[in-house]
């Protein structure tokens, strides 16, 4: 039991956005002035007709009411742009939420499932630091606490056995970790927590899509570290 060494040299980047060149997206035409000019020129004969012969319209109030229609139709179709660039946006991030099923990810959080006798952590202090580490079960019992000093620098892996401080066997299940850390001259010192665990399963139905890891949900956003999935021989 104790900090062991800094983390996997396999892990690396998050995979970038996958091409969405390949994504068809359909929209809906919007029928512009230019695409109906016989049904503007009525409405333009209308008013002409109607309008008061003491008072007629001017030809700027005529250009005025050109550029309004002009500038109504070019709103539209930058509405429709916009809606097919967040229909392309969703599609590519469904398509990298699916490309982390059954990867190694690293994400913020403090609670990790232990199972099978196993559950780790990566602690992180900006200097040289004392760390206290307290283990709580899913009811918020404390069952593990332990002192151990670390250097500053990447997070190191921290990893639970199972054992409580009595040397009891915990069973599997979801524990949280809390730290605190304090630096050679007794001040508190700012600790970092991050988990890792296998990408389960990602679901597309969210918005935006999640990742399944142990009993928890992530977004994309969240990953901050894939380790490489093992190559097969």
């Amino acid at each position: 039991m104790g900090v062991e060494a800094t983390l996997p040299n396999t892990i690396v980047s998050a995979p970038a956005n996958p091409s969405t060149s390949n994504t068809s997206t359909s929209t809906s035409k919007t029928t512009g002035i230019a695409d109906n000019f016989q049904t503007f020129l009525t409405l333009l004969t209308t008013q002409l007709q109607n309008q008061n012969p003491l008072d007629p319209l001017d030809t700027n109030q005529f250009t005025q009411q050109l550029v309004q229609f002009a500038g109504v139709e070019q709103q539209l179709k930058t509405n429709d742009q916009l809606t097919s660039l967040v229909t392309l946006q969703k599609t590519a991030q469904s398509t990298q939420a699916l490309n982390f099923v059954g990867s190694t990810a690293v994400v913020d959080g403090s609670t990790a499932t232990l199972q099978d006798g196993k559950a780790t952590w990566a602690l992180g202090v900006s200097k040289p630091s004392s760390v206290t580490v307290t283990i709580s079960n899913s009811t918020g019992q404390a069952v593990y606490s332990g002192n151990f000093s670390m250097n500053a620098g990447d997070h190191q892996a921290f990893q639970w056995d199972g054992r409580g401080s009595d040397g009891s066997q915990w069973p599997d299940g979801s524990y949280t970790l809390t730290a605190t850390a304090k630096d050679a001259s007794g001040q508190s010192a700012a600790v970092s927590t991050e988990i890792q665990g296998v990408v389960q399963a990602a679901d597309l139905s969210q918005d935006p899509p999640t990742l399944s890891i142990g009993d928890q949900t992530f977004t994309v956003d969240k990953v901050k570290k894939v380790i490489a999935r093992a190559s097969s021989s």
